[in-house]
């Protein structure tokens, strides 16, 4: 029986017999300078005749020529990732990280069409929110700090440690069912082809926050600077024998005399005092990357990677945060509640550092690799204005820290056999830790009681103490099998299976001080007393002297804490090869079975929470289909559909009320949600015209059955606290256009030899609906789940949450190759999208991200051998400000929160050896 090699094999092949022959001596440069790879085929056709001379030319020397009966090349310029994937895929280079000088994973991907960026860290793929899309690192799924959400936030993944990025727009059997809008696959570094040193040094400042007046604190000392904390914020020894006794820490456990102890035990001056800085500091990074490998005898080679970094930037923000009431005998009129004037200062540092090491021996490969990154987030908050609901002035201040910290460890492996690869094995395991610890996240409020002094108002206890952390656990491990059918056509099946076991536990504790009945006897208060500098306040001689006591007030019944696990095994089959010369196709289905659960507790007792509602329960039977029609040279067509889900994040099913500190709102879980199930169809036309150039223009289309939403809930006229909902159903379509040219413009100038201008750009415009029929209902938490109309909370046509209708990316810039120069313009464009959806049909809360503009500059200098880079960045350079708010009917807006990020400029040099 004939054999068909494989298509890497059979391009290897065709290229070392053409080679000889100079077929390929008029190769076009690539943009790195170096001889373009020799055109790629997406289908290539190759009969060689069944004789001794075929033999002779499959074991011929390289520089022997071969003779080929026929050989058609169809798919010229197609890129390699491009061409090995049959789905609908975008791509994120070393390359691309180097031209867009862009920091992190987030910051990257917000150039990829159909992409955007929300809070500067989740990823919303053609404008399907966080939920619809899943990050993995090298093929496994990792876990998150956040207490908001399940998806980990893509800002801690720095450029320095990544190789490349794949955004997959259309699913594939081999990737996790969660699969909405698209999966991101991060590849961290590999062994490299040869040693290397290189570092890096580099500033940067802010026109809004450098050498400008902002706030802070002293916290830890300059400790904080780089991001770990001294002991300052550990929690107080009395207080965490307190904790440990199992009791709520109060009157009714504790004696004055104990819990003046516990009071004076808390750390004061150093988290309590907001100071006015008077010249923010410039922002600071440095790191360095090492590799080294080396042949371990005639077919064997070893390599190293080592890769840290540091950065620490500071910014200061001034804006309005403004809460609606609505008004009116059918709470129609909108109007002021709360109207504030905020600063803050926030202070991030971040290490990172990555080690890997591989061993290759004949076609055996086994990588280990370790990421670590410690992010922390140290804020100094002050807001003042006019409370509309109490009818005073009021003043809060905030000092925050926010330490988050990942570590991945990961071992995974490769195996080929045969001829030609024929069979191939494919396995990773991995374990990965993600925390998030918040100690003493404080809160002072103060009222202007009418005499023009802010004084603290003891009887209503305005102010908190709170710790809080995360701990959020992934182990997973699979195994993927390929192996090319032994026939004429060129086919393979694949296999495979996969575990992963995501464990969570979150938890709480809330402290205020009360005033007097202490064991000084409560005295009364001296005039002055509401007066007094925070730490003069809340100091050992006012807690002795009875005028405060510190009392627990954790949420009710303890249910401040939870744990939450996520288990998931999924196994799949697909076959892919051939179907005609010019047409080849993939069909798979995946199986996963998947408990999820929620079990809130009592921190106290640590005794679980009794609920009616039972865990998630759920198998599924997913498949996919693409199709690949190659047109004519250059030129194909994809096909997609396949079936997916989205799952419920871990906070949206705890039954508990916590506080999003990015958003400052209260929010409560409702534990009745159930999955999403998804639809998925795509088509997409690519043309690759040139070297590294393309137009493409795709269609897609998606069902959503129970679409997950937050809903905004109001008391009163005031927003109290927004919650989440199952939407009956949603669909979402759109199309996306990306395109991509070198331009050599040909100016007859020493200054422009080897120069040629560089633009791409992608667009894509979507739409959604949701639907909500009379007779929909959707089930609230109200320790039943009870049943509503869906009309009541849903609008029937409305747009979907999260989703923009525009989203739009161009770079252009100037190459030039010879003289090691990069200049690139960079735009980006997001429309106005839902961020919360209003309650009772009200406006919804929306946010416009506006247009983004950045400027970034390489150039390469050479000292004899050893280069030098220069690197320049201007981002925001439109002062594009934040704005999120809802509009009344008389087109009056109320600015939830709205602030001016400021245009941020930074430089770097770095060298190689």
């Amino acid at each position: 029986m004939k054999r068909t090699p494989s298509r890497s094999g059979l391009f290897v092949a065709i290229t070392t017999l053409i080679a000889c022959q100079g077929a390929w001596a008029q190769q076009p440069e690539s943009p790195g300078g170096q001889a373009a790879v020799p055109p790629q085929a997406t289908i290539v056709q190759a009969t060689i005749a069944q004789s001794a001379a075929t033999a002779t030319a499959q074991q011929a020397p390289a520089d022997q020529a071969a003779t080929l009966d026929t050989v058609e090349v169809r798919g010229e310029y197609i890129p390699e990732p491009m061409l090995q994937t049959a789905e609908v895929a975008s791509f994120v280079t070393r390359e691309d990280f180097e031209r867009t000088g862009d920091s992190d994973a987030a910051a990257a991907l917000q150039r990829v069409s159909g992409v955007s960026i929300v809070g500067d860290k989740y990823v919303y793929v053609r404008g399907l929110g966080e939920r619809y899309s899943s990050a993995l690192l090298n093929g496994s799924p990792l876990p998150s700090p956040e207490p908001m959400q399940r998806v980990v936030p893509l800002d801690l993944f720095p450029a320095e440690a990544l190789q490349s990025m794949t955004v997959q727009k259309t699913y594939s059997a081999r990737y996790p069912g969660e699969f909405g809008g698209g999966v991101i696959d991060l590849q961290s570094l590999s062994i490299p082809e040869e040693p290397f040193f290189k570092i890096s040094v580099g500033g940067g400042f802010n026109d809004g926050t450098t050498g400008e007046k902002g706030l802070t604190y002293y916290g830890g000392g300059d400790d904080d600077w780089w991001g770990y904390d001294d002991g300052t914020r550990k929690i107080p020894r009395a207080l965490r024998d307190a904790m440990d006794t199992g009791k709520r820490v109060d009157r009714n456990n504790f004696s004055n005399e104990e819990l003046a102890v516990i009071g004076r035990s808390l750390e004061n001056a150093s988290v309590n005092v907001l100071q006015e800085k008077d010249d923010i500091d410039p922002d600071v990074n440095f790191g360095f990357s090492a590799g080294y490998s080396a042949e371990m005898g005639d077919d064997a080679r070893i390599g190293f990677i080592a890769a840290a970094g540091f950065d620490n930037k500071w910014r200061t923000t001034f804006g309005d945060q403004e809460q609606g009431v609505f008004l009116g005998d059918n709470l129609e009129t909108l109007s002021y509640g709360k109207d504030y004037e905020f600063l803050t200062t926030r202070n991030n540092a971040r290490v990172n550092a990555l080690l890997g090491a591989g061993y290759e021996w004949g076609r055996n490969r086994i990588d280990l690799t370790t990421l670590y990154v410690h992010d922390t987030l140290k804020e100094a908050r002050s807001r003042a204005g006019m409370d509309n609901i109490s009818g005073y002035r009021v003043r809060e201040d905030d000092t925050r820290w926010f330490e988050r910290e990942m570590i991945n460890n990961q071992v995974s492996g490769e195996h080929s056999f045969g001829e030609y690869d024929d069979l191939k094995v494919e396995w990773r395991a991995a374990w990965a830790r993600a925390t998030r610890d918040v100690p003493y996240e404080k809160q002072i409020g103060f009222r202007d009681e009418g005499d023009g002094y802010w004084a603290y108002s003891v009887r209503n206890q305005e102010n908190y103490t709170r710790f809080s952390e995360v701990v959020d656990e992934v182990a997973s491990g699979g195994v993927d099998l390929t192996w090319r059918l032994p026939v004429q056509r060129d086919v393979t099946l694949s296999a495979g299976a996969s575990y992963m076991d995501n464990d969570r536990n979150a938890w709480s504790r809330e402290f205020r001080y009360f005033a007097g009945d202490g064991p000084g006897g409560g005295a009364e208060m001296p005039f002055y007393f509401p007066y007094q500098r925070p730490d003069y306040l809340f100091s050992d001689y006012n807690l002795s002297q009875g005028w405060l006591r510190l009392e627990e007030t954790t949420g009710t019944g303890g249910q401040a804490a939870y744990d939450a696990t996520l288990k998931v095994l999924g196994t799949y089959a697909q076959v892919e090869g051939e179907i005609t010369p010019n047409l080849r196709g993939t069909l798979g289905v995946r199986y996963e079975d998947a408990t999820q659960a929620v079990h809130p507790y009592d921190i106290y007792t640590g005794n679980r929470v009794a609920s009616s509602v039972a865990p998630l329960e759920n198998d599924y039977f997913l498949p996919a289909l693409t199709l690949t029609w190659n047109i004519a040279e250059n030129r194909q067509i994809r096909f997609g559909a396949s079936q997916t889900i989205a799952r419920p994040q871990f906070r949206e099913l705890s039954p508990q009320l916590y506080t999003d500190p990015d958003k400052d709102r209260q929010m409560y879980g409702n534990p009745y949600l159930i999955d999403s199930e998804l639809t998925n169809l795509d088509a997409r036309y690519e043309w690759f015209f040139g070297s590294g150039e393309y137009f493409t223009a795709g269609l897609f289309y998606k069902q959503i059955d129970s679409p997950i939403e937050a809903i905004m809930f109001t008391g009163g006229g005031d927003t109290l606290w927004q919650t989440f909902v199952n939407a009956p159903e949603a669909t979402v379509y759109g199309a996306e256009f990306e395109f991509k040219k070198y331009f050599d413009v040909g100016i007859a100038a020493d200054w422009w030899d080897g120069s040629r201008l560089y633009l791409a750009t992608n667009y894509t415009w979507s739409q959604s609906e949701v639907n909500a029929d009379a007779s929909d209902t959707v089930a609230l938490d109200g320790g039943t789940g009870h049943l509503q109309p869906a009309r009541s909370l849903i609008l029937d046509g409305s747009d979907m949450q999260g989703q923009s209708e525009h989203i739009a990316n161009l770079q252009f810039g100037i190459e030039n190759t010879e003289k090691d120069l990069q200049a690139t313009l960079i735009a980006n464009y997001v429309s106005e999208r839902i961020s919360a959806r209003g309650n009772n049909l009200r406006q919804d809360l929306m946010e416009e991200p506006g247009l983004t503009l950045d400027l970034v500059l390489n150039k390469t200098m050479r000292f004899g051998d050893t280069p030098v880079t220069l690197g320049f960045a201007a981002r925001n350079i439109l002062d594009t400000g934040y704005d999120e708010y809802i509009e009344g009917g008389g087109g009056q807006k109320i600015h939830v929160l709205r602030y001016d990020p400021g245009v941020s400029y930074s430089f770097s040099i770095s060298t190689e050896f």
